[in-house]
């Protein structure tokens, strides 16, 4: 096979050779070009990891639902009329839409008793509480610093439990204090803490800042009744948020007695809508980011064409004497081709090692931070081979341009050369 002739590979070794200075200019624009390819595919892609990671624990196909004032009167019922959930809702929903597939319904205790008063040997936080289910934790995930969170245990017997955010440590106990098992009191009532959390991210929902006890026991305690604050609900995947949203809001409407166009009765926010746009966006962006670079690439491709093209100049005699020794034209712009596509690919493979160092060097500055959405910033396999085989296809077609120059040199005119 003509790919490994070895007489084809020292003839073009050697011509390359013979002016390293301008053989290493050619290739310059080629290794900054992938750089810059490289260096924009993996900072999108880093970007786009970093949002993964800041919405890590958070449901992408969540929805949060809660009761307002109505805008229309309807049924006899003026406008202003305020909706309040009560506990049955949430089987009601769970029973007649199955898309959904958690659902747990939360209450905060500033929301119908005014002051919040978190309490601990003088000490006062001023912490949200929230009587929850376990299920919210599939919802909004808590990173446990220290023991556990609420169960279903908590739940059948009423326990008189809590969970605490850092924040709410900080403000009870002293620095290194142990928390887990002491009590804490909540508008006069005693709880044993059970677990210390953080927020799984900066999408931060609930805050530091926060107390959480079972639903059941926020009942007892504080006499809720059936009421319910509001529902946090993941659906389904491949479901579209919208559509479950769209059910619920429809099952309440009847269920309250609100009239089908009042928009402002019921408060929903749907989490799906963040993660939709956040993926859009970074969808966009490498798509930006790889037409830049290929773009990029390009220009520095056609370079290697133009010295090529003086190469041909320069080689006009040899050619002459290789056309005159029976080199047919296939033979010749074979030969130029390979030198471009050899060129191009060395020049690529360069500036991929160096736009890889770079980012290594980018993802141990910024990748640990919590705060900058910037995670593993390097380009996929995929990425790589598409972005190789558009490089070596560009070299061949660019290529293709001093190739044909050459085989029109006729020989008895190229040994008259000077």
């Amino acid at each position: 096979m003509w790919l490994f002739d070895k007489d084809l590979w020292i003839e073009i070794f050697h011509t390359l050779s013979k002016n390293m200075f301008r053989t290493f200019l050619t290739m310059l624009g080629v290794i900054f070009a992938m750089i810059i390819l490289v260096l924009l595919l993996g900072s999108a892609n880093g970007m786009s990891n970093g949002f993964n990671k800041l919405f890590a624990g958070t449901a992408s196909n969540s929805l949060f639902v809660w009761g307002q004032s109505t805008s229309e009167p309807y049924k006899g019922f003026e406008r202003g009329r305020r909706i309040q959930y009560k506990l049955e809702d949430a089987d009601i929903l769970k029973k007649q839409i199955p898309e959904i597939e958690v659902l747990a319904p939360r209450i905060e205790l500033a929301s119908h008793r005014g002051t919040v008063t978190v309490y601990r040997n003088g000490q006062t936080s001023g912490s949200a509480v929230y009587g929850d289910y376990p299920e919210i934790d599939d919802i909004t995930k808590k990173k446990l610093v220290e023991g556990r969170f609420l169960n279903q245990t908590d739940i059948e017997h009423s326990k008189k439990v809590c969970v605490i955010g850092e924040e709410t440590y900080k403000l009870l106990f002293e620095k290194g204090e142990k928390a887990i098992g002491e009590e804490i009191r909540i508008n006069g009532v005693y709880f044993t803490v059970v677990g210390i959390y953080k927020p799984n991210n900066n999408i931060n929902i609930d805050g530091e800042n926060a107390v959480f006890i079972p639903f059941s026991t926020f009942q007892i305690a504080f006499n809720s009744g059936d009421r319910m604050g509001w529902m946090a609900i993941a659906v389904e995947d491949n479901t579209p948020v919208k559509f479950v949203e769209s059910q619920i809001k429809s099952i309440l409407k009847a269920k309250y007695d609100i009239h089908p166009d009042d928009e402002r009765a019921i408060g929903s926010f749907d989490m799906s809508e963040i993660f939709n746009s956040i993926t859009a966006f970074t969808t966009v962006l490498k798509g930006f980011s790889f037409f830049v670079g290929i773009f990029t690439l390009l220009a520095g491709v056609i370079a290697i064409s133009n010295i090529l093209l003086i190469t041909v100049k320069e080689r006009t005699q040899e050619i002459g004497v290789r056309r005159a020794l029976g080199a047919t034209p296939v033979i010749v712009k074979r030969q130029i081709v390979v030198e471009a596509i050899v060129l191009t690919a060395f020049a690529g493979l360069v500036g991929f090692s160096i736009s890889v160092g770079i980012l290594s060097l980018l993802d141990a500055m910024f990748g640990s931070g919590d705060d900058f959405p910037f995670v593993k910033p390097m380009i996929s396999i995929p990425q790589f081979i598409i972005s190789f085989v558009l490089m070596v296809g560009l070299s061949v077609l660019i290529g293709l341009l001093p190739a044909n120059r050459a085989v029109k040199i006729k020989p008895i005119d190229a040994l008259r050369e000077e």
